[in-house]
């Protein structure tokens, strides 16, 4: 595949327009790019910050076909693309991620299929179609264990707990959407993260171990201090993955680590992640910086420096309506509002990072505990 160096003022299109979106388009602008979105909500927070924005569904081929003749690299900010017209625009233009990652990790299946055949230690897990191969997998993993749908998905939707026989039938609901994959359930003592940026020539930078807690199945807060035990062990896990697939640009390996220390991949996300937001303020290059940079074809930093110790907070429907007079009031908050027009209960409306893990940051958000 033949990559292309941007010049300045060239356009970067980007498919999705939600805060991922808005946030890599604001990097390719400080860079000198213009930005093209395409959304099929026409109040997205990227439609605010781009030069040309498409309204249409993600998977509208001439929505798309627009896009490429707009922009002179395509990327995306989530990977629930239709793969047959990625593969149809990564024929046509310049797409240097490609199509075959995401059509791969949209499976949860594949994807874990993928990770153990890359030898990375993945959390035990069969495929489950059937109510016979859900006793199966009972058999084979034990309770509890998680069954969660093998397209779709996130912060906890599409999955749900078998503790036991009596949550098969809420089992046979899911399964009656789509296939599932089960897997055994985990005694967490912690979630971490590791970012990474990939450029077309091969070259890989990664950010710091990102320790995570999640509420309710979805990040409540990402703290980063630069040193982490398992550092070394995730980054050796990452480069087992990347000989299996394919990556350009950034993208976020989950893990969990159980009672014994022990590390499992959790999942993938072929893009920037919301674990990684604090890299705005905390890092030299944020995650989104490093991905413009990859997709642009120009060369990625020799290393990613954390300046400083951080922990970021997720802000949700309910923490705005909470908390947003008190925001003034804190000049060593760094606050981003994503600009969503609707705020719902749970709905990720925006982020805190705060540079200074002596504060006294949780009490602040006492109204969430």
């Amino acid at each position: 595949m033949t990559y292309t160096k941007l010049k300045l003022g060239s356009t970067i299109g980007i498919i999705g327009g939600g805060q991922l979106g808005k946030m890599m388009a604001q990097s390719a602008q400080a860079r000198g790019f213009k930005v093209a979105v395409l959304d099929p909500d026409d109040t997205c927070p990227a439609r605010y910050v781009s030069h040309h924005f498409i309204h249409a569904p993600y998977n509208d081929a001439q929505a798309l076909l627009e896009l490429g003749q707009l922009s002179d690299v395509i990327t995306y900010e989530f990977e629930n693309i239709s793969g047959e017209e990625l593969k149809n625009i990564t024929s046509q233009f310049n797409v240097p991620q490609g199509a075959d990652t995401v059509v791969t990790l949209q499976n949860r299946l594949a994807e874990k299929t993928a990770l153990k055949e890359a030898g990375a230690a993945v959390v035990p897990f069969v495929s489950v179609t059937n109510e016979a191969e859900l006793k199966g997998a009972a058999d084979i993993l034990g309770f509890p264990f998680m069954l969660k749908t093998t397209f779709g998905g996130y912060d906890g939707k599409g999955q749900i707990v078998i503790e036991s026989e009596a949550d098969f039938k809420e089992a046979d609901e899911l399964l009656a959407i789509r296939p599932c994959v089960a897997e055994k359930r985990i005694n967490l003592k912690s979630e971490i993260s590791i970012t990474a940026t990939a450029a077309p020539d091969g070259k890989v930078v990664f950010f710091p171990v990102q320790e995570n807690e999640h509420r309710n199945q979805i990040l409540y807060k990402t703290t980063v201090t630069g040193e982490h035990p398992h550092q070394s062990q995730a980054i050796e896990e990452v480069k087992k993955i990347m000989q299996a697939i394919y990556f350009v640009g950034t993208f976020t390996v989950e893990f969990f680590i159980d009672q014994d220390d022990t590390l499992y991949v959790n999942e993938i996300a072929p893009r920037p992640h919301n674990s990684g937001h604090y890299s705005i303020e905390a890092c030299d290059y944020s995650q989104f910086d490093t991905h413009i940079l990859a997709v642009a074809g120009w060369q990625l930093p020799e290393q990613i420096t954390l300046l400083k110790p951080a922990v970021m907070f997720n802000l949700l429907g309910q923490d705005l309506n909470t908390m947003e007079d008190i925001f003034s009031d804190h000049a060593d908050w760094h606050v981003h509002v994503y600009g969503k027009e609707v705020r719902k209960e749970n709905r990720k409306m925006g982020h805190v990072t705060i540079l200074d893990l002596n504060n006294d940051y949780e009490a602040i958000y006492k109204e969430r505990m």
